[in-house]
């Protein structure tokens, strides 16, 4: 039990420093401290910086792929069941802008290729899964034929788009994404957003 503690501490302090310092700006030696370990037991547990890294991001992505497999099995209809996926994906991202910012940098990027290709293998699961729920309701005739992928791309890059530049929605504004308040109002109008857009765009055209 000791070690497991010690182990989900170190990935504490390291997710912690991701956000702050961005990946190149945090050294193993940075999370040993913010932890109170040292630098054995990080090679250890994850091996390297890059080790610990991909432990954060398999977490994440898994536990995102237990809300989307909960939701697949809802006994609810294929838009229904999208839009709790919207709903779980814009929050999941916005209550941690600062990390999605570095995670969509270090996948950009590709500059890591054995991290990228896992990670990118992980994310994979996920987007099957959302696949599979669109795919359901083409197949139930309660959403016309389209391109699947573009779909999920225009819902995914949406969000990002939001939480990495904000200021395209700001602008003009007294608004600030950094601030939980209003912060709390952007996600909800994204949501409204994207739910509008994915229900007017999916509806069979009579």
């Amino acid at each position: 039990m000791e070690k497991q503690d010690k182990k989900a501490s170190i990935l504490s302090a390291a997710e912690k420093l991701f956000s702050e310092l961005g990946y190149e700006g945090t050294s193993t030696r940075l999370i040993a401290k913010e932890a109170g370990a040292n630098m054995s037991m990080i090679n250890y547990y994850f091996g390297s910086k890059e080790g610990v890294f991909i432990e954060i991001m398999n977490e994440r992505i898994k536990r995102f792929n237990t809300q989307l497999v909960s939701i697949s099995e809802f006994r609810i209809s294929p838009l229904e069941k999208l839009m709790k996926v919207i709903e779980e994906y814009t929050n999941r991202i916005l209550c941690d802008i600062s990390f999605h910012k570095m995670m969509h940098r270090e996948l950009s990027l590709a500059q890591r290729p054995e991290m990228y290709c896992k990670l990118k293998d992980a994310i994979g699961a996920n987007l099957n899964a959302i696949e599979n729920i669109i795919n359901e309701g083409i197949e139930a005739d309660t959403f016309r034929k389209v391109d699947v992928r573009m779909l999920i791309s225009t819902i995914m890059g949406t969000i990002t788009s939001v939480a990495t530049t904000p200021s395209k929605i700001t602008r003009g504004s007294t608004l600030d994404i950094t601030i939980p308040k209003d912060r709390e109002i952007l996600t909800t109008r994204l949501i409204v957003h994207l739910k509008d857009l994915v229900t007017t765009y999916l509806t069979p055209q009579k």
